[in-house]
């Protein structure tokens, strides 16, 4: 990203900061240079004060990208999604405009997970959060749209192909043989054969939860964020992440425990909610995440010239395990 595309970013955020009152004490602009929180080929996310500025892939679908924006608008979706900020009128619809050809979508600040406190991370909050999604109707949204299928099969075939782009390395193979041991579907080949068009996220982590207004203390103030993979799909692909850590040995069996219990608790639809096994409706997503992030990690690590970290090596074994997983003990769901 150049200087000046993020210049323009801050610029956007800045052109919807409140103003301080005309007699107040002019004051200088606390961002005079670009806060940028994120720069991916996928995204690029400038801060400026309390306003939030997000530069979208250039491939993006825009009336994909409007749907979900209109979705985190909705009134249904208080309290969960947090909603974005209007932009200027003269700068495109409602809610998404362009810049330097990309779309644009302005967001109020919210403080993210502390990645150095593992132990106060909001898992608990999480699942709330994903259990009240998941309750929604998308029906009941009435968007100018459809919303589409939401992105998390999409997502792990791009990591694949990432990761054919990038350098070969000795652990490609495993990884390539645990992606064919999946079904049609959760390679994105193929329609999803489940019958539960729930409304999901699409790519659940920590790092897509924000307090606001930032720093609250308060609980209940957590909210998701991210909706550019938002869309109707099977809702267990919302779990899927802390299910395949869990698997792998990243997650503590009792962090695990919390957070689906949670979940339960709260009504959640992804998952038999009578205290059953989990896994068959879990099994696939999680083996596909699992394979998405290996893969990720090798590209990666290809792009940097660095060999992989513990965590990395960890989903490499655990794609080596799936990989080496007999036939007769896959779950019905990969037929």
């Amino acid at each position: 990203m150049t200087v000046s595309v993020a210049q323009a970013l801050s610029e956007a955020a800045h052109d919807i900061t409140p103003r301080p009152p005309r007699n107040a004490t002019p004051t200088p602009c606390p961002c005079a240079h670009p806060h940028i929180l994120a720069d991916r080929p996928d995204g690029t996310v400038v801060r400026h004060h309390d306003v939030v500025a997000k530069s979208h892939a250039p491939d993006t679908d825009r009336a994909a990208l409007t749907a979900r924006v209109a979705t985190a608008a909705h009134p249904l979706l208080t309290g969960i999604l947090l909603p974005p900020l209007p932009v200027p009128a003269e700068k495109g619809d409602a809610r998404v405009t362009v810049l330097h050809g990309r779309p644009l979508t302005l967001w109020p600040y919210g403080s993210p997970v502390d990645p150095e406190d593992p132990d106060a991370a909001p898992w608990e909050d999480a699942a709330k959060l994903l259990a009240r999604l998941h309750a929604v109707a998308p029906g009941a949204l009435q968007l100018p749209a459809p919303l589409p299928p939401m992105r998390g099969p999409a997502k792990a075939a791009l990591a694949i192909a990432r990761m054919k782009a990038a350098e070969p390395h000795p652990a490609t193979s495993a990884v390539l043989r645990a992606w064919t041991r999946l079904p049609a579907w959760a390679r994105n080949e193929a329609p999803s054969p489940h019958d539960r068009a729930a409304l999901c996220h699409g790519d659940l982590h920590l790092g897509q939860l924000v307090r606001h207004p930032p720093n609250a203390a308060a609980e209940g103030h957590w909210l998701l964020i991210d909706v550019d993979d938002m869309g109707i799909g099977d809702p267990a692909w919302d779990l899927a992440r802390p299910a395949a850590w869990y698997a792998a040995g990243l997650l503590a069996p009792d962090i695990w425990d919390r957070f689906l219990g949670t979940y339960r608790a709260a009504d959640g639809t992804a998952v038999c909610p009578d205290g059953g096994d989990p896994w068959p409706q879990l099994d696939v997503p999680a083996r596909a995440l699992t394979v998405q992030t290996a893969a990720l990690a090798l590209a990666k690590s290809a792009a940097e010239n660095r060999p992989l970290d513990e965590v990395e090596e960890m989903m490499i074994e655990a794609c080596a395990r799936i990989a080496a997983l007999p036939a007769e003990l896959e779950s019905e769901a990969t037929s």
